[in-house]
């Protein structure tokens, strides 16, 4: 039996869908000028450039895809240069997302709307990304990487945890609980 070389990744997508929620919920309250928490789009941003981006995207792009790569699929026009593709675009709109909460923390509360409008975008992108990977790509990758590199696979992502700092991955689990548990209602 094949070592599973996707299910830790389908699980971190869990805790990323999470924060996209929160995304959804807080989003349109900021357009409506009801939700003025902007510590939490910092803590949304500092998530996704650690937890879904250096932690999680640098498993796929550095350790799954060139997997894929080695064992037959083209880097160029294929569904990891379209994963590519996507990684890059929800990192210029996290960019967005976060220019526009500083801006309007700092009182501008023009661009609330920038913010709103780029948070949205992000995780509707992201939700249909994460889609594709947990029912195209990785069963994709269960089927046609070979038992020989999976160890190999499986010690790279362990390499790349161990390059975290201890209570990483509870660290973002917290935060991810703790707006949870803020009323939908709070208005910050």
């Amino acid at each position: 039996m094949k070592r599973d070389i996707t299910q830790a990744l389908v699980d971190e997508h869990r805790l990323i869908l999470r924060m996209l929620a929160l995304l959804e919920r807080n989003a349109p309250r900021t357009a409506a000028g009801s939700y003025t928490n902007y510590q939490f789009y910092r803590d949304a941003v500092d998530f996704i450039r650690n937890y879904a981006d250096r932690f999680h995207h640098a498993k796929e792009e550095d350790i799954l895809f060139e997997a894929l790569i080695a064992n037959g699929m083209p880097r160029e026009n294929s569904p990891v240069a379209a994963m590519l593709m996507e990684h890059d675009r929800g990192r210029a709109y996290v960019k967005a997302m976060e220019a526009a909460a500083l801006a309007a923390e700092a009182g501008d509360a023009s661009r609330t709307g920038d913010l709103a409008e780029n948070a949205l975008a992000y995780l509707t992108m992201l939700r249909e990304h994460i889609d594709k990977e947990d029912t195209i790509l990785y069963p994709l990758a269960e089927r046609v990487i070979p038992d020989g590199p999976r160890d190999g696979i499986i010690a790279g992502y362990r390499a790349a945890e161990s390059r975290t700092p201890d209570g990483f991955e509870a660290h973002y689990l917290q935060l991810v609980e703790q707006y949870e548990a803020e009323s939908p209602a709070k208005a910050a």
